[in-house]
């Protein structure tokens, strides 16, 4: 049986004895392949030259990608995490994936990879997650000891995304629960009254509900999370028949995928008229709304997952659109604990 290989170029030249001879390589410039065409040596030679081919040099940047792929760091992550590493991994092999290592160490690099990274500016979004991921394989590199300096620590973003404001009040929540179908009404609740992801919340199964609590494992980290359905949930979650093993389903009865639940969702907000909101700024509004309420961020934190520090840089930088509100509710309790410290005092007079 004859095997087709993709990708063999085949030459033919003239002998000073004017006999044509026929040459065989395993790609455009590759090695010659020394074997007959359809017997297995041919085949051999062709699969080891391609398995060489896609070997990453050593001493290259290519290593370094090759073994931040192999890490654990890379390896744990769930299968969105790495899909979006890998694409910007495949960029970073293109364009320094025959960079020696030893260049790393010269001060110059970093203006050559910044001068890569300002080239994408158009979309400095796109620019910042390759950054990024470039400075994630480096630093994984001199953490093993590959590497004595990152010429990428501290590079600094393009893009400024500026959330401040974009919370979901009542008018805007009424809104899309006036035109919302059940499920959608569930993952609208589900992000307020839990503080989770959008993924983690796809993710979820009634298994991991027992009437009162939720207890799952953050997909991003692996955190175990336990988190207390508030009543107007618990009251949902009570009228809503599952039709599978997640609590969120599409209209088929299905698992939502992400660009799916993401496509449905901005459908809906156009409906309901809703501009310059995303499901991801729920997230952010029910840290808002546990501030509102007294929660400290200690305990805002224990129920979203967020670490403390990130908890503590959302409300200062980007969702304190109602910081009056908070303001207000700290001088209540000012005003409540001078009176009844007056009033003890007048008492003993």
């Amino acid at each position: 049986m004859r095997v087709l290989l993709k990708g063999v170029h085949k030459v033919r030249y003239r002998l000073a004895s004017g006999v044509i001879a026929t040459y065989y390589y395993a790609w455009r410039g590759g090695p010659r392949i020394d074997a007959e065409p359809g017997t297995a040596e041919f085949v051999r030679l062709y699969t080891e030259a391609h398995a060489a081919r896609k070997r990453p040099a050593h001493g290259t940047m290519m290593a370094l990608v090759a073994e931040f792929k192999a890490a654990a760091e890379f390896t744990t992550k769930s299968l969105a995490s790495k899909r979006n590493y890998l694409r910007y991994l495949r960029v970073i092999e293109s364009e320094f994936g025959d960079m020696p290592i030893a260049a790393l160490s010269d001060p110059a690099v970093r203006g050559v990879f910044k001068a890569w990274r300002d080239g994408m500016a158009h979309t400095p979004r796109t620019a910042d997650y390759a950054w990024v991921t470039l400075a994630r394989v480096l630093s994984i590199a001199k953490d093993r000891g590959r590497i004595t300096v990152n010429p990428c620590e501290r590079g600094g973003r393009i893009y400024e995304a500026d959330r401040t404001e974009k919370i979901w009040g009542q008018t805007e929540i009424a809104k899309v629960l006036s035109v919302a179908s059940p499920g959608m009404e569930l993952a609208l609740m589900l992000a307020i009254w839990t503080g989770q992801s959008q993924g983690d919340l796809l993710r979820l199964r009634w298994s991991d509900f027992d009437g009162e609590r939720f207890r799952l494992n953050r997909g991003k980290t692996g955190q175990a999370i336990v988190v207390r359905a508030g009543e107007p949930l618990r009251d949902l979650l009570s009228r809503t028949k599952p039709v599978g093993p997640r609590i969120l389903t599409n209209s088929r009865g299905a698992p939502w995928t992400s660009d799916g639940f993401r496509t449905s969702w901005g459908k809906l907000c156009a409906r309901a008229g809703i501009e310059g909101l995303t499901f991801h700024d729920l997230r952010g509004s029910a840290v808002t709304r546990l501030a509102l309420a007294g929660c400290t961020p200690p305990e805002i934190a224990s129920v979203t997952g967020h670490a403390l520090a990130d908890v503590c840089a959302m409300l200062d930088r980007h969702y304190l659109g109602e910081r009056a509100t908070l303001a207000d509710n700290a001088i209540r309790r000012l005003e409540k604990i001078e009176t009844s410290t007056k009033a003890v005092k007048g008492g003993v007079k």
